[in-house]
């Protein structure tokens, strides 16, 4: 079956980088999957989980945003933070949910309520992969 490269990198350095059969992932626009040779394109991701099907199996990583740029033989993932399954500290999520709610549910006026909601978003993302329930 065909593949296609995918890289995923963040500022802190690459995390993912391996060959794959599809890419599946949340732009702004809607829900993408990618096939190789795929048209060149460039979008913007949301909060979500992309799902990288490699030899029968299904590989998840929490991406939160960043852009998508897709070439017929390389797919290049720019997250502003990604991690795949087995690096995210769901102890670690669990807080940052909690923490994300409490700041929502308080509204106090030196919170950035949208800043919360990013939190919450993020967190409820790293939760849902590492659960893998989608």
């Amino acid at each position: 079956m065909k593949t296609v490269k995918v890289s995923v990198v963040t500022p802190d350095g690459p995390v993912y980088d391996s060959e794959v059969e599809m890419i599946s992932t949340k732009a702004q626009s809607g829900e993408l999957g990618i096939l190789p040779g795929h048209i060149p394109m460039v979008a913007p991701l949301k909060i979500g989980a992309v799902r990288l099907k490699k030899g029968g199996q299904t590989e998840y990583l929490a991406v939160s945003g960043g852009f998508l740029e897709v070439r017929p033989d390389v797919v290049t993932i720019l997250a502003q933070s990604a991690e795949t399954t087995e690096d995210i500290d769901m102890a670690r999520a669990q807080a940052a949910k909690a923490r994300a709610e409490q700041r929502l549910q308080n509204k106090q006026d030196n919170i950035d309520a949208k800043r919360a909601e990013l939190a919450l978003q993020r967190a409820i993302n790293r939760i849902t992969v590492a659960e893998r329930k989608f």
